[in-house]
């Protein structure tokens, strides 16, 4: 059974998140960036969190979302593995895309979010955990969607405070913010990290 770290609706407004041993706020240890810490650098948006800060319009299917469910497969059937590399964030937006329009039927906006989110856990998994490959699988229920990123790596995330002009250290902002429930569960060998978002289905 793993253990999960479950971060739901905030009722205080207040940013919570999952933390590695001694990071929570207030607590001793080691600092926020000897663990895995949020996405840094590149694809940071600024201002409102949906913005997506890359020129691909993830509401707008392409070839290349086509090529990549061709080339990889479906992660609403099964478990997708992915090269941790930088371009692979882009696969997995495409993926994460093609699904929620074309399979699942689903919005542009709740599209343009969980494209934004796959983005910043996919980040994560590639800069901070060491990993050859991660795992992408997406679900969906009545009212739900829930999407998985899965790496070896057992170090937890930390959701670190940040300001409105800062360009680093977003990522588990960003998906405390526009998730509804996010959160970690640990397993034998490394962790899924997974957010999940409300939506009316069609």
């Amino acid at each position: 059974m793993p253990l999960a770290y479950v971060v739901g609706p905030r009722s205080d407004g207040g940013a919570r998140g999952a933390y590695s041993p001694g990071t929570a706020p207030g607590g001793s240890g080691p600092r926020h960036d000897e663990v895995m810490a949020g996405l840094e650098g590149m694809e940071q948006p600024r201002g409102d969190g949906r913005a997506i800060a890359s020129r691909w319009s993830p509401t707008v299917e392409d070839e290349r979302a086509v090529r990549a469910l061709e080339l990889y497969g479906d992660p609403a059937e099964r478990e997708i593995p992915l090269p941790s590399l930088p371009e692979s964030a882009a696969t997995a937006r495409r993926l994460v895309q093609i699904v929620i329009l074309r399979r699942w039927g689903l919005t542009a906006k709740i599209t343009e979010d969980a494209v934004l989110l796959v983005s910043e856990l996919v980040g994560n998994a590639v800069r901070h955990t060491g990993a050859r490959v991660f795992g992408l699988r997406m679900r969906h229920r009545r009212g739900w969607i829930r999407i998985e990123v899965r790496d070896p790596s057992r170090a937890l995330p930390c959701l670190i405070p940040v300001q409105e002009m800062d360009i680093s250290g977003r990522g588990l902002f960003l998906v405390d913010k526009l998730a509804d429930r996010w959160g970690v569960d640990l397993l034998s060998h490394g962790k899924t990290t997974w957010f999940e978002m409300r939506v009316s289905d069609r």
